[in-house]
């Protein structure tokens, strides 16, 4: 088991140029399972390799268990990969591509034997064990990547979006696999993705990158309902979150002016709102904070606004509303059940969540805190 601490990691190549990660730290605590999340090219797999050994580090640290690893080759550093790609041996049974590593550093054959046996049984690969890569399927070639990274029992565990070629069905029932055996092996693990799904339920904790730089790392639900900007806000949920614009006012108390309608705020401090107060500010609501009748409303009193139903989606368990407001050329999303009646074309008004609300200063995109 092990600490992993990552201080002010930044990586620039050699052509120069902006820096591809920048100043990211990141304690992942004795057997948490950490994501990294955030798009293509965010520098989350450069972070991850930087972890491993395989990129140079241009600033920063990484220890682990308060070792410090920068300089430390990559196949001293007790660390298991699992990649993309699986990167398999061809010519090699499933047995011996698990025991490779394990003969590489001179374990004893009776331990070879029964550490891959024990994981093969644990990861159902027992009946394949003759067969060689070509003669598998996606995600039986992933379970062998799996089994070879925990057959060698490492420290840490490192993912590099190690679902992405499987199909949807598939990558589902891998996933499953690997939340089962972190638990059994409470192994310290990163695991980098592009895919929130993954990201929110795998990780203890995720941490969202965006354009080289950590924007926010908490529990999963923790970001989802409290989003630490408009990037975050729209990046994690699916349908993403609503953002509108709207204008802050305040008569007796700070409201907002949405399509001609006022909006009463309550939860944000007066101080946080002074400054904002005759400005623009963005609204942020997540489609399933919008519900057809006031009745429905969960957390907040209602608040309802006048929509054109501009298109419906019928996704079996639930419907998706696109809904545009009467005079603002603004377009929300609704996420409502299967039995709506709303047809395109209708008018209708849709209840608000005042208690989930989310509020944003378009200067920053910074997300504005409530007091509570």
């Amino acid at each position: 088991m092990a600490v992993v601490v990552i201080d002010g990691l930044s990586k620039q190549y050699a052509t120069g140029g902006d820096f591809a990660v920048r100043d990211v730290s990141l304690t992942v605590a004795d057997g948490e399972f950490v994501v990294l999340l955030g798009p293509s090219g965010c520098g989350k797999s450069t972070v991850l390799r930087m972890v491993a050994g395989l990129e140079p580090i241009s600033a920063g640290t990484v220890s682990i268990d308060g070792r410090v690893m920068n300089q430390i080759p990559a196949k001293d550093r007790d660390i298991a990969m699992v990649f993309q790609s699986y990167a398999l041996y061809p010519h090699m049974t499933v047995y011996n591509n698990l025991a490779f590593g394990l003969r590489r550093r001179g374990v004893v054959r009776a331990e070879i034997d029964r550490r891959v046996r024990r994981v093969a049984g644990m990861i159902g690969l027992v009946p394949y064990l003759d067969r060689k890569p070509h003669a598998l399927s996606g995600g039986q070639r992933q379970r062998v990547a799996l089994g070879r990274a925990i057959v060698r029992e490492p420290k840490v565990f490192l993912f590099d979006e190690p679902l992405s070629n499987l199909d949807a069905a598939l990558r589902v029932s891998t996933r499953n696999e690997l939340i089962k055996q972190q638990h059994a092996l409470a192994t310290t693990t990163i695991y980098v993705t592009h895919d929130q799904v993954e990201a929110m339920t795998m990780g203890d904790r995720i941490c969202i990158m965006n354009q080289g730089e950590m924007v926010q790392i908490g529990a999963p639900l923790e970001v989802y309902r409290a989003p630490a900007d408009t990037f975050v806000a729209r990046f994690l949920g699916n349908p993403p979150m609503n953002l509108l614009r709207t204008i802050l006012t305040q008569a007796a108390e700070p409201a907002l002016e949405l399509d001609g309608m006022r909006l009463a705020l309550t939860g944000w401090s007066a101080a946080a709102l002074a400054p904002l107060i005759g400005k623009p500010v963005i609204l942020g609501i997540r489609p399933e904070d919008l519900y057809e009748t006031p009745a429905e409303v969960a957390s907040g009193p209602p608040h309802l606004v006048d929509v054109e139903v501009e298109a419906v989606e019928l996704l079996g368990a639930e419907t998706l509303l696109l809904l545009a407001l009467a005079g603002a050329r603004q377009e929300l999303i609704a996420r409502v059940g299967r039995s709506t009646g709303l047809k395109v074309g209708a008018r209708t008004r849709i209840a608000l969540d005042s208690g989930a609300l989310h509020l944003f200063d378009p200067a920053t995109n910074k997300a504005i805190p409530r007091t509570a």
